[in-house]
């Protein structure tokens, strides 16, 4: 979505205990995104990536992307377009990249992504040719009582950027979705240049 003078506006934002996510729709071409679905549908995943440490003994299936190779990726520039609403009074980084992928049945626990105070945030894009609502596969937030307030549906092509530090769950799909849910993730640090 666009505003005045083509600034990204979100489709819609909440505020968790004054921590904020904001997601957004159509910011990707859909032909750059149907690409990178294929090229997800082909990767090599491999069962590295954990939630909490309490919880390692159950792990995701993950794989990396290089830093140094995102100035090359259709999403870099969507995600700073709309990193700029966002946070417009600070500059961010990227210092890790990553796409994780869940299937019906795979366990997926709650965490956050960022230490205390850190000031990190997340870009989470959804990659995936469609998705049905009854497909499932939400990312939940919850706030500080451990109560869902705000659920993100996996959707082509959505961007939800949030708070590091709101605790916060991907849903495996459901039992009558056979297509793997794919979340590309990059984790964003303070620019301090």
């Amino acid at each position: 979505m666009t505003g005045p003078a083509d600034r990204i506006l979100p489709t819609w934002r909440a505020d968790i205990d004054g921590r904020s996510v904001a997601v957004y729709d159509g910011l990707m071409p859909e032909p750059e995104l149907l690409k990178l679905w294929a090229v997800l549908n082909r990767a090599g995943f491999t069962r590295t990536e954990i939630a909490r440490p309490d919880t390692a003994e159950h792990r995701h299936w993950a794989t990396e992307i290089a830093v140094d190779a995102l100035q090359r990726m259709p999403f870099l520039a969507p995600t700073l377009a709309a990193l700029a609403d966002f946070a417009p009074a600070q500059r961010y980084r990227v210092y890790r990249s990553y796409v994780n992928v869940a299937h019906y049945g795979d366990m997926l626990f709650t965490h956050t992504d960022a230490h205390p105070d850190a000031g990190e945030l997340t870009a989470l894009w959804y990659i995936c040719d469609r998705w049905e609502i009854e497909w499932g596969g939400e990312t939940v937030f919850y706030d500080r009582t451990d109560d869902v307030r705000a659920a993100v549906t996996p959707r082509p092509g959505r961007l939800a950027i949030f708070d590091g530090e709101l605790r916060h769950a991907g849903r495996p799909p459901n039992r009558v979705c056979y297509a793997p849910r794919f979340t590309l993730a990059l984790k964003l640090e303070r620019a301090n240049d």
